[in-house]
Parts: C-alpha cells; sequence; structure tokens
C-alpha cells in the first residue's frame, strides 16, 4: 500500500537516507526539519502518517503531537528517536503517538509498523465516526472524505470545517460558530479566514463536475445542502 508521509527530523544526513528508502517502497515522502514546519505542512495537507523524531529544535516531537491531538488532528504518528528508556517511550505513547520506534531502525522495519498502526487504525472505525450529507461521507476518524464514492483529498482544517458543516446539514452555521468549532477561537478574527477556507473547499467538492453543495447565507454564514 503507497501512502503519502510526512517525515519530521531534523538530521539532514539520516533524513534524506530513510526517505529516499521509504520512497523505495513506493511510499510518497515530503519532509519537515522542525516541530514547526511540520505542524504548518500538517495544516495545508492530508498525510496517512506523521514519522515524527521527538529532539528537535524550536519545537520538539513531544509538543507536536500534543499539538495535533488538541486540534483533533487523529492522523497516526510514528515517533522516532534515539531516547530509550522506558519512561521515553511511555511519555511518547501518553502525549498521543501511536508507536514508539528507536533509532537507528531500518526502513523495513519502520514501514511495517507503519502499516501495522493503520491496520489498527482502521479496525477501531466504526459507523458511528462516519457523517453523511447527501453524497458527501466524512470520517473524521480515519481522516477520509468522499463524494459520490470518489475520495476527496482535504488538508486537516478543511476536513474539520466540512465535518462541522455536513454534521450540521441543513442548518445555517455562523462564522462565529465555525471559527469556534474548527479553529477553537472564542473570538472572531479580524481575517476572512472561514471564507478562504470555505472557497477552497468548494473548489475540492466541485472539482469532479458536482453542483456546489454549501450555500452561502448573505451576511450570517453558510449551510451544507442535506
Amino acid at each position: 500500500m503507497s501512502l503519502h508521509l510526512i517525515l519530521v527530523e531534523d538530521d539532514d544526513d539520516f533524513a534524506q537516507g530513510l526517505a529516499a528508502d521509504l520512497g523505495g517502497m513506493g511510499h510518497r515522502v515530503e519532509r519537515a526539519g522542525d516541530g514547526r514546519q511540520a505542524l504548518a505542512a500538517l495544516d495545508r495537507e492530508q498525510f496517512d502518517a506523521v514519522i515524527l523524531d521527538r529532539m528537535m529544535p524550536r519545537l520538539d516531537g513531544l509538543s507536536v503531537v500534543e499539538t495535533l491531538r488538541a486540534r483533533g488532528i487523529t492522523v497516526p504518528v510514528i515517533m522516532l528517536t534515539a531516547l530509550s528508556m522506558a519512561s521515553d517511550k511511555v511519555d511518547g505513547l501518553e502525549a498521543g503517538a501511536d508507536d514508539y520506534v528507536v533509532k537507528p531502525v531500518a526502513a523495513e522495519e519502520l514501514n511495517a509498523r507503519i502499516h501495522a498502526v493503520m491496520r489498527g487504525r482502521r479496525w477501531m472505525v466504526s459507523e458511528t465516526d462516519t457523517i453523511r450529507a447527501g453524497d458527501i461521507v466524512v470520517s473524521p476518524t480515519s481522516f477520509r472524505a468522499w463524494r459520490g464514492g470518489q475520495p476527496i483529498t482535504l488538508a486537516n482544517l478543511e476536513l474539520k470545517l466540512l465535518a462541522e458543516l455536513a454534521r450540521h446539514a441543513g442548518e445555517v452555521l455562523t462564522r462565529a460558530m465555525l471559527i469556534e468549532r474548527v479553529w477553537g477561537y472564542d473570538f472572531e478574527p479580524e481575517t476572512n479566514i472561514v471564507d478562504v477556507y470555505i472557497r477552497r473547499l468548494r473548489l475540492k467538492l466541485t472539482e469532479q463536475g458536482g453542483a456546489d453543495p454549501i450555500e452561502t447565507v448573505r451576511g450570517i454564514g453558510y449551510s451544507l445542502k442535506p
């Protein structure tokens, strides 16, 4: 199974070699050199799994995984580190990592662990994790969305926005409501961030030729047609 992975590692030589090995196994691997770059990439794009170094400058791996889980991002995380004490592993797993691998590790073993984590995640997904609105299906737990049976590639915030609209299909959600539920702010920022993300979402939902399912309620907010 070919996966879209992000490798977060500040050791450039190690990251380059590991990315090449995983790429040779058919995966598409993107790289980030520190935790802040990783969070920015995960906001922009959808990944199947994160390979995350623990010890990094600017923002360490524990902080990254804690931030992801606090935002409701459930992407599988395999923490990769030179720290091998049991207490270090416990810290990583309790922070929200799915697995904890000690360096050095062969790419073949890492590949097997990634697939094992993903098999476990699929086993846990149930019908209660699926939100349906018309021909749109969203599964927040597995971080996937479909329209008319075709997968839609969404960034994290785009998927959260679609899930919130689908959860309340037929209802009007104000910009303030969306800001609070999707971005977690208790105030409305000065930017038109909701409108920007709605525009992106519309493009992706209609790129296969379907009608625009999002209705603009002028001066109030947005509604997903049920």
